[in-house]
């Protein structure tokens, strides 16, 4: 089967990472802390660290498949599979996609309504937002990795608001380390992959780069990153809440910001859940551009826009 994609419609291999990562950093580091810490406590940021590491296996494992198939997992599945079979499977991530970008508005609906505004209309909120994801998917992938870079760059300034929690940080809760089983370790690394969950999209977009063997660098340079941030909020997080306050917690990193004071803003979190739709936007994009490209390609026989 042919997967060439006009060179015109394909990315730059560093922009590859922001994709990536885009995916990997979205509504679930507001609150999984306290899911990390309910096995391994406050040795959890070792979990975190060793979820990280094992992404790049599976990014490794991702390669290669794409590679041997010259081509993405949809090309994969029916060259394994035969036609019928492998259309199927197809069908599945058409429905893990558009779950995927249900589960990310529904949360976010739910923080905007818990901190900001009571009474709001969650209908029309969601189809604002999803209007929005499908205009930027009507641009084509460059658009949808465009909109990755943006908006993982323009929020970045939010890093510096956690230097507050430093302040009131105290880093004798982490001690003493390693006081939990290895077992009690793995189970906490098994809760935190669902917030390192999104790097497979790769395996959707993968003939969409340029000089795909040139972005392997960059995708694990952004797993690291990706990586680091977990590690960080983690650490911040437990040495600004004692155990007993953080098992009551739901989103631990929105109420950090509830202790940063500037002279032009008086609720920061309210600046902090805006800039965070922005940041989850490319989420939302890249959930229904791959689940149109898996429909597009395996359900409907039908030409397809050369912008796909």
């Amino acid at each position: 089967m042919n997967s060439s994609v006009p060179e015109r419609l394909q990315i730059s291999p560093y922009m590859a990472a922001y994709v990536v990562v885009a995916m990997q950093i979205g509504i679930g580091a507001l609150g999984f802390q306290r899911i990390i810490a309910q096995d391994a406590g406050y040795d959890a940021w070792i979990s975190v660290i060793g979820a990280g590491l094992v992404t790049h296996i599976f990014i490794w494992m991702m390669y290669k498949i794409c590679e041997a198939v010259e081509g993405d997992v949809i090309h994969a599945n029916v060259y394994v599979f035969g036609k019928l079979i492998g259309n199927i499977i197809n069908t599945v991530f058409i429905f893990y996609f558009l779950i995927t970008c249900s589960a990310v508005v529904g949360e976010l609906i739910e923080i905007i309504r818990t901190w900001m505004f009571l009474d709001f209309s969650p209908f029309w909120f969601a189809i604002i937002y999803l209007l929005l994801g499908m205009y930027i998917v009507f641009g084509g992938f460059r658009t949808v990795a465009g909109i990755s870079f943006f908006g993982k760059i323009i929020p970045f300034y939010l890093v510096f608001s956690f230097g507050y929690a430093l302040k009131y940080g105290d880093f004798s809760n982490l001690l003493p380390i390693f006081d939990h089983s290895f077992g009690q370790m793995v189970k906490s690394g098994y809760d935190m992959s669902l917030s390192y969950l999104g790097f497979e999209v790769l395996l959707f977009f993968y003939p969409f780069i340029k000089n795909p063997e040139q972005s392997k660098k960059w995708v694990h340079i952004g797993l690291l990153a990706t990586t680091f941030v977990y590690t960080g909020l983690t650490v911040i997080s437990f040495a600004y809440f004692p155990p007993h306050l953080l098992e009551r917690s739901i989103w631990p990193t929105l109420e950090m910001w509830k202790i940063v004071r500037l002279p032009f803003v008086e609720r920061f979190e309210y600046l902090g859940i805006a800039n965070w739709a922005l940041l989850i936007l490319p989420n939302v994009a890249i959930s229904l551009w791959a689940a149109s490209r898996v429909q597009r390609r395996s359900i409907i026989s039908v030409k397809k826009r050369q912008s796909f």
